[in-house]
């Protein structure tokens, strides 16, 4: 029986988790069963178990795992300042993202899977988008985070529901002319006054 180290247990479930994101986000949970996720992290089914107790435990674990990547990747590497949030938005909204679903937004893609999915799948979109919305309000208050939260979570709501439209359309000038359209109502929300 071959032995392999720690490393290669962590790298191989790693492997799993990361192609089970891109998956999820392609054909959606109820869309993806253990022996695709498998398949395509070109293992077999009997593996499946020696990782993950259940195929909930995967998905809340992919959906943790692409929440962390979308913030490291995107928010992370933004500049600070009201600049960095607008680099964030322009981003989101380029036509290029929203057709690359597999290596896209994970709200996007799976927001309304989510809603309906287990309480620790749900628990860890939520943690994942507390990260994300932090980020986004350091840059809009910058003196007072905590003040812009609900702010910042609107924006991650209109960003996310834009994106879902512009990718459902068939008319590929109406999805650009919406993506466009999310730009400007994004930096309105941005400039927009707080009212507590």
């Amino acid at each position: 029986m071959v032995r392999y180290t720690k490393e290669h247990k962590q790298e191989t479930r790693q492997r799993i988790i990361t192609t089970a994101g891109r998956r999820l986000k392609r054909n959606g949970i109820d869309g993806s069963g253990v022996a695709t996720l498998m398949k395509d992290a070109g293992l077999t089914n009997g593996t499946f178990y020696a990782y993950f107790a259940s195929k909930d435990e995967l998905v809340a674990t992919a959906v943790a795992d692409q929440m962390r990547a979308q913030h490291a990747n995107i928010v992370a590497q933004a500049a600070p300042g009201r600049a960095g949030l607008e680099q964030i938005v322009r981003w989101y909204f380029s036509p290029e993202q929203r057709d690359d679903i597999d290596d896209g937004c994970p709200n996007a893609a799976l927001l309304d899977e989510i809603g309906r999915a287990t309480d620790p799948t749900r628990q860890a979109y939520t943690d994942g988008a507390l990260v994300l919305i932090d980020g986004f309000a350091t840059r809009l208050a910058p003196h007072d985070p905590p003040s812009a939260r609900v702010k910042a979570l609107s924006l991650l709501g209109m960003m996310a529901g834009t994106l879902q439209l512009s990718r459902a359309l068939t008319d590929r000038q109406l999805a650009d002319q919406l993506l466009e359209q999310g730009i400007r109502n994004a930096l309105a929300l941005m400039d927009a006054e707080q009212h507590d």
